[in-house]
């Protein structure tokens, strides 16, 4: 097989296909959502390919027969009948007003106007598109398909500003309610967003409205599957490592087959190099920002744990984090069980490429010394590498020492002990090496455990008053925290780390090697 052509930022599907891109054929499942219902939302997070899945949708109805030949679904369609279809799209700038979001609205209908060769007698936004969908239904004899692309970005703009924000709910609910009331001449509906917004914010009343976003059926819809690369890309493998590639980039799951986010994968066979592709596209700024105002605990977000009711609520007036961190993509389904009427689900990190960039953004943050922190992860590896544990002492005592006086005396968040934890767990997550935060045992949780150049390192973390205590490490000693790991073979650190909060800074540090 040959290489092809890589679709880098090309959300068109006729142009994918005429210009002997790769393309990877989710008409399978797209021909299997049409046989199943007619009205579907789906939430996924940013670039991973929900554009080119709703363009693949319209050329799908629009009876463009050419582009489908060689994919599952072209002897499965009727290619004689043309339905009308209407898009709009909210994934271009941002809309900052209820006036430039009138405007948006009012320049896209006219579009799909021109295209559909039809005249608007209304003015009002609503009117004018129930009116649009009707016009469609009588001048061609099919029922309209209607798709609508980031739905929810004009609010997600916003959220900094939650006034705005709201002004953008309510005229997105006001759009959207013309599909409920114009259903008699619609066959198909599809939106899509990052966001998972409450029914009852956007979508009163749309009751007929799937929310596929997690069914395991269709988890794999946006993304490309393991035997996608090895069979797909299979030109691109050679001289990549297979499986540092999975560890860096796959992982993202809606309870169903595991996918890799497109955008990492084509910027990887492209430049031929291991970056944090898409954490560096949006850097969430204002999630970070979010999670050190709540005071968020991070060695919690390797293993979270939410149900179904709070990941549905998420809107303007509640952001839930657990459901902010999830929708957004900074983690993803690790597991669920049922608590009797009850469905518990575990949420951990996608990848490599998502836990190291995360803390690293979150631990400069949390200091508010970005250049000190990339220069302290630097040192942070060679002092481990080297197995230096007095330099380990000496680079911890920086880190905190790193931590400006006003962080200390004014910032809301020095006065919460799992601060103090949260920047020592988030520096060494920002590596991404081999760490399980919160680990457990028999008798308790190890803070954090590190598998690192051929040795085991059990950290137990403490913040005590002035004095040492000496209690992290005889804890680490008495519940017997080393047992899980002896049938290894390797070295055993078990390292007790005391901080006063009083005196801000290393009071305790203690090793003992097994």
């Amino acid at each position: 097989m040959s290489r092809r052509r890589l679709p880098i930022g090309i959300q068109t599907f006729a142009k994918i296909r005429a210009d002997d891109h790769y393309y990877v054929d989710k008409t399978g499942f797209i021909r299997q959502l049409i046989d199943e219902g007619s009205h579907y939302f789906l939430s996924r997070p940013r670039r991973f390919g929900k554009s080119l899945l709703l363009d693949t949708l319209g050329e799908l109805f629009a009876g463009h027969e050419a582009l489908f030949r060689g994919l599952m679904i072209h002897p499965h369609w009727d290619w004689t009948t043309r339905y009308p279809v209407i898009r709009l799209s909210f994934g271009g700038g941002m809309v900052r007003d209820g006036l430039e979001l009138d405007g948006k609205v009012r320049e896209q209908l006219r579009i799909n106007q021109a295209a559909l060769g039809l005249t608007s007698t209304e003015t009002g936004i609503a009117a004018w598109f129930a009116q649009l969908i009707q016009q469609a239904h009588a001048a061609t004899g099919h029922r309209v398909v209607v798709l609508v692309d980031e739905y929810d970005k004009p609010i997600l703009d916003n959220l900094t500003d939650p006034d705005t924000a709201r002004v953008m709910r309510d005229g997105l609910r006001n759009l959207y309610s013309v599909i409920k009331d114009n259903d008699a001449h619609i066959h198909f509906v599809f939106l899509t967003g990052v966001s998972k917004f409450s029914k009852v914010s956007i979508f009163s009343g749309l009751n007929n409205l799937k929310d596929i976003t997690i069914d395991a059926r269709y988890s794999a819809l946006c993304g490309y599957t393991e035997t996608d690369v090895d069979t797909v890309f299979a030109p691109e493998l050679p001289g990549l490592d297979r499986a540092e590639i999975r560890r860096w980039y796959n992982g993202y799951n809606w309870m169903g087959e595991a996918v890799y986010n497109p955008f990492d994968l084509l910027l990887l066979f492209d430049a031929r190099e291991f970056r944090t592709w898409w954490f560096e596209t949006g850097t969430p700024t204002f999630l970070v920002d979010l999670l050190t105002e709540r005071g968020f605990f991070t060695p919690t977000l390797a293993r979270l744990r939410a149900d179904e009711a709070l990941l549905s609520a998420f809107d303007v007036d509640h952001l839930g984090t657990e459901a902010l961190l999830w929708q957004t993509g900074y983690l993803t389904f690790t597991g669920s069980r049922r608590l009797g009427a009850r469905l518990e689900y575990t949420l951990g990190y996608p990848n490599l490429e998502v836990e190291s960039a995360l803390n690293d953004s979150l631990v400069k943050t949390l200091i508010g010394q970005p250049g000190r922190v990339s220069e302290l992860a630097s040192r942070l590896y060679d002092v481990l590498m080297a197995g230096d544990f007095d330099a380990l002492r000496d680079h911890l005592t920086s880190l905190f020492a790193a931590i400006p006086h006003h962080w200390h005396d004014g910032h809301p968040l020095a006065r919460y002990e799992g601060y103090y934890a949260s920047v020592f767990y988030s520096h060494f997550a920002a590596l991404g090496l081999d760490l399980t935060a919160e680990d457990a045992t028999q008798l308790g949780r190890i803070d954090l455990t590190l598998k690192f150049n051929g040795q085991i390192w059990l950290f137990e973390f403490k913040v005590v008053e002035s004095a040492p205590a000496g209690r992290a490490l005889q804890q680490l000693k008495e519940r017997g925290y080393a047992d899980k790991y002896r049938a290894t073979g390797q070295p055993i650190h078990l390292i007790g780390i005391e901080f006063s909060r009083e005196i801000r800074t290393l009071v305790g540090f203690e090793v003992e090697t097994l």
